[in-house]
């Protein structure tokens, strides 16, 4: 019999979930590094690079990967001769660890929790609750698998019921490209198969945890058909052209990870769930001799990698820029941006149209005449931070709202990541507006091009509200002209048919 003491168990918790925000996988970067050597895609080359630059500085200096610190995931397998030594249950025990880690004084991460899920929406104010599976297992230990997980990649999530004799290649194949590249690739997927509905979309999110090692199994070749599936589906994804955050290129996957469970004779249930750039996870058991001792990587597992963001990039002051300035960019251009923007995401575009459609006036100081939004809800800053990571959120979320703001508030462009939907290209066309990226996976690179941050609006939405950053060189590229060309859609179709030519 072993004695799991709480307090080692939280602190195990929240010591993981501080070295997650920070530390990427080793698996993970040299895969990326891998893919990075290889890629001929400028725009994607220069959206990797960003993303492994962005690692090492967070890795040095402990500070999040991204501004969405993630949802916590925890798969629990308890071994039926373990005795916990708590008054709290097991969810009160893993969500002391999340509020421990997400309220550390030197790395606070970012609370992106609300409850409840419809109408009031309000941030639990520490990312709890966590979403906890446990499983009873014979034996005398606590294996932990922890995963936090992106808003964006999770948004992506896909289910189907397809007939026994469907292909579950064509639907992958169909399915991606209607995904985007919010769920900022180049990442996993991990499917899974069989079971329930429920039980498909449980092994789909486990498969993800598990390390990367296409590689590998392309070397020694397939032991049986799950093992050719996933080599079948990581040739065949990445021959789709995506690419690094959707800007086209050789790499959209850097691994497929598969689990099954037998089904119904009269179903075939598939799951499929991506994991994005900031990939995190972590696994550890606990044995009753103390909290888990995680061991740093070294940097040495990091490439070596010189970016130079003044490299063919246009400079641009947003304090004197006009619509005829705007209409000469071209989509793929990279620009560095300086002056003053502001900030807002979907709560208060929501609040914004509330005000409009009541015909009443904008906050003091939300005047968004020839200016830019920024989509990013950033992390609270330490120490002589300006503000904390501040990556950008999906722009696609915010479509609905894009053409009365366009309309009504004299708003002439929008900086968020992945693709826009046709109702926002029609409106940004219709406005001459243009529509830029940063990438994601970059956040705390971008939040050192930040040097000014004032809250000026809706200090109730807590990361939500509408901030003015004062930027110097902030790293974006044009995704939709003032003409409604989208690289988003010229990037991958260009990159499908050279890829096909290889």
């Amino acid at each position: 019999m072993t004695t799991i003491r709480a307090t080692d168990f939280i602190q195990s918790i929240a010591d993981a979930l501080q070295f997650m925000s920070y530390y990427h996988p080793r698996d993970y970067i040299q895969s990326l590094a891998a893919a990075y050597a290889a890629e001929e895609s400028p725009a994607a080359r220069d959206a990797m690079a960003q993303i492994l630059v962005n690692s090492r500085m967070c890795a040095e200096g402990h500070r999040p990967i991204c501004q969405d610190t993630g949802m916590v995931v925890v798969f629990l397998k308890i071994g039926m001769d373990v005795r916990w030594e708590s008054t709290m249950s097991v969810q009160a025990m893993v969500d002391e660890g999340v509020r421990r880690a997400w309220q550390h004084p030197d790395n606070p991460l970012r609370a992106s929790m609300v409850a409840p899920p419809i109408g009031a929406r309000k941030n639990t104010g520490d990312n709890t609750p966590a979403v906890v599976h446990m499983e009873l297992v014979p034996g005398d230990r606590v294996d932990v698998r922890l995963a936090a997980k992106g808003g964006g990649s999770e948004n992506k999530a896909k289910f189907v019921i397809l007939n026994p004799s469907d292909s579950l290649v064509d639907w992958v194949l169909k399915t991606i490209p209607t995904m985007g590249a919010g769920w900022c690739p180049p990442g996993m997927l991990g499917i899974g198969i069989g079971g329930s509905a429920e039980k498909a979309m449980l092994l789909a999110k486990e498969s993800l945890l598990n390390p990367i090692d296409i590689h590998e199994l392309r070397s020694r070749g397939a032991a049986d058909l799950i093992e050719e599936l996933r080599l079948e589906l990581y040739e065949k994804v990445n021959a789709l052209g995506i690419g690094a955050q959707g800007l086209g290129g050789l790499t959209t996957v850097l691994d497929v990870k598969i689990l099954t469970y037998p089904t119904h004779a009269a179903s075939l249930p598939v799951a499929m769930i991506p994991n994005c750039a900031a990939t995190r996870h972590l696994e550890f058991t606990l044995d009753g001799n103390g909290a888990v001792a995680l061991t740093p990587p070294r940097l040495a597992d990091w490439p070596q990698i010189v970016w130079d963001a003044a490299a063919g990039a246009r400079r641009v002051d947003l304090d004197r820029l006009t619509r005829e300035d705007i209409a000469t960019w071209q989509p793929g251009e990279r620009l560095l941006l300086s002056g003053k923007l502001l900030t807002g995401r979907d709560a208060a575009h929501q609040r914004i149209v509330e005000l409009l459609n009541r015909g009443e006036p904008l906050p003091d100081c939300v005047d968004l005449t020839n200016r830019f939004i920024y989509y990013v809800g950033p992390v609270d800053p330490v120490r002589d931070e300006v503000v904390g990571p501040a990556g950008p959120t999906t722009a696609t979320r915010m479509d609905k709202f894009t053409e009365q703001m366009l309309a009504e508030t004299g708003l002439i462009g929008m900086i968020g990541k992945a693709e826009r939907g046709p109702v926002a290209i029609d409106a940004i066309k219709r406005h001459g507006a243009v529509s830029l990226i940063a990438v994601g996976g970059a956040a705390y690179l971008v939040a050192r091009a930040i040097r000014g941050s004032r809250l000026i609006a809706f200090a109730d939405l807590g990361m939500e509200a509408i901030r003015e950053f004062t930027v110097e060189d902030m790293p974006v590229m044009v995704a939709v002209d003032s003409q409604g060309e989208s690289i988003h859609q010229t990037g991958s179709i260009q990159w499908c048919r050279r890829i096909g030519t290889i």
